[in-house]
């Protein structure tokens, strides 16, 4: 990999704590692959980008999809607890915010201009959840001709077989799926 940055993909309180209203179950799972890959990036000095989702109190920018349910459970709210990153994923110094209110990291947001800038050649996705924000980030990445890895054991979804599928079809359009020990030995 020549120029690879790292996408922490929604590894927010809304998602991931117990007890949270659409806490993807698979989560707590990934999260000691996550900062293992963490660690390798910020060791080596490589860009990690932490990608968050986030959302006017009104749910003005909520897509069509989820109005319903964020009209009866907000999430991910613009200044809550819920939509702050994990406390063991904060980010240190030199390391990147981009908040979303799309699913792909890429809509509406300046990830692919930062990308160019920094000269980044490769993606390693990490994150939740597998069907919805990791897909769309890792298809609208192909799209723009970024190649993709995605670390298969740092990204997860509401069941094993949810997570399956969505990697098998990412798998399909090109993108490099990799446990995170591979990745960590490839970055040397």
């Amino acid at each position: 990999m020549e120029h690879p940055a790292l996408l922490i993909i929604d590894m927010q309180n809304d998602f991931v704590r117990e007890g949270a209203q659409l806490r993807v179950a698979q989560s707590s799972n990934i999260l000691p692959k996550i900062r293992d890959v963490l660690t390798c990036f910020r060791k080596k000095n490589l860009p990690v980008f932490h990608i968050l989702r986030v959302h006017r109190s009104d749910g003005s920018d909520v897509e069509i999809t989820r109005k319903t349910l964020f009209n009866r459970h907000p999430f991910a709210v613009a200044g809550s607890l819920g939509a702050q990153e994990i406390s063991e994923l904060v980010p240190i110094p030199g390391e990147y915010v981009i908040e979303k209110a799309r699913m792909s990291a890429f809509i509406g947001t300046e990830l692919d201009i930062m990308l160019r800038t920094l000269g980044i050649t490769e993606l390693v996705v990490t994150g939740v959840q597998t069907p919805n924000c990791i897909r769309t980030t890792a298809f609208d990445a192909i799209a723009f001709n970024y190649p993709v890895i995605l670390v298969n054991d740092a990204t997860g979804a509401q069941s094993e077989e949810i997570h399956r599928a969505n990697v098998r079809d990412m798998e399909n359009i090109g993108i490099r799926i990799m446990d995170a020990q591979a990745l960590i030995r490839t970055l040397g």
